[in-house]
């Protein structure tokens, strides 16, 4: 095989497959070249991802050693992202009763979520992760895209049980905006104890849905390593229940009788 075409066919691995290991030997048999020649062909791929902001190469020298892709999403290219979010979103159209705003464009636009998962995944790429959480619904399309990054799989949180998933562990929750006492349902087999585990979800106002997510993980002897969301309210601030999170966007003085407001970039 060509260098150029075996580059190609590396750089279409690595975007497969984030975060896994491999080794050189794999490499070097698998395209039939000298480990000398893989090194080279490694330093381009490592260079050109660095370069546009996707990314970079993890070598770990030795026996033992080998090679990963940890996903990135450069800072300006996460910005500019943001912004145009931003932008999209500052439409009084969008403003729902209670304060709430319309998303189901965006959270339905693959390319738009796709784009999500990679900023967010950039932030706990350099995470030790083993799952990524999200309660049912509107916050499974950001998990799976983000786990898909994170190369981990997707665990959904959800309101009653299922007869089809087994015995489940349930807590009760006190939800943030509302101050109701709701339910959450996970099935015993979904987490192993010890576990970290990244939560996402797509809108946060005071945070009672991810404290209650964060207790059940608790429930399994896990821990949380990291928490994202796409959109938060800085309204309930001040009785916001959860704190070392990640927001992409801020939406701030929505004004339901003038039909005005407005959307910041988040904390991220």
């Amino acid at each position: 095989m060509k260098r150029s075409d075996r580059l190609v066919s590396l750089t279409n691995y690595f975007l497969e497959n984030p975060r896994k290991h491999t080794s050189l030997p794999f490499f070097s048999e698998k395209y039939a070249a000298a480990k000398s020649s893989i090194s080279e062909d490694l330093d381009i791929v490592d260079r050109v991802m660095r370069e546009e902001g996707h990314g970079h190469l993890q070598t770990i020298p030795g026996a033992s050693g080998g090679v990963s892709f940890i996903p990135d999403f450069s800072m300006e290219n996460g910005n500019q992202f943001i912004n145009e979010l931003c932008s999209r979103l500052q439409d009084p159209a969008r403003i729902l009763p209670g304060g709430y705003l319309y998303m189901s464009d965006v959270l339905g636009d693959p390319q738009m979520v796709n784009k999500i998962g990679r900023v967010l995944a950039s932030v706990f790429s350099d995470r030790p992760i083993d799952a990524v959480m999200t309660v049912a619904t509107k916050g499974i399309p950001l998990a799976y895209a983000t786990a898909s990054v994170l190369n981990v799989p997707v665990i959904i949180v959800r309101r009653d049980p299922r007869v089809t998933e087994g015995s489940s562990v349930s807590i009760n929750y006190v939800s943030g905006s509302s101050r109701k006492i709701q339910t959450m349902v996970l099935p015993t087999r979904s987490l192993h104890e010890g576990a970290n585990v990244c939560i996402i979800d797509d809108f946060m106002k005071a945070g009672g849905t991810i404290n209650g997510m964060i207790s059940l993980v608790k429930e399994f002897n896990a821990n949380v390593g990291a928490i994202g969301v796409l959109a938060e309210a800085d309204d309930e601030e001040d009785e916001r229940v959860v704190e070392n999170y990640t927001s992409l966007v801020k939406i701030t003085n929505v004004d339901i009788k003038q039909e005005t407001i407005e959307v910041h970039p988040g904390n991220y």
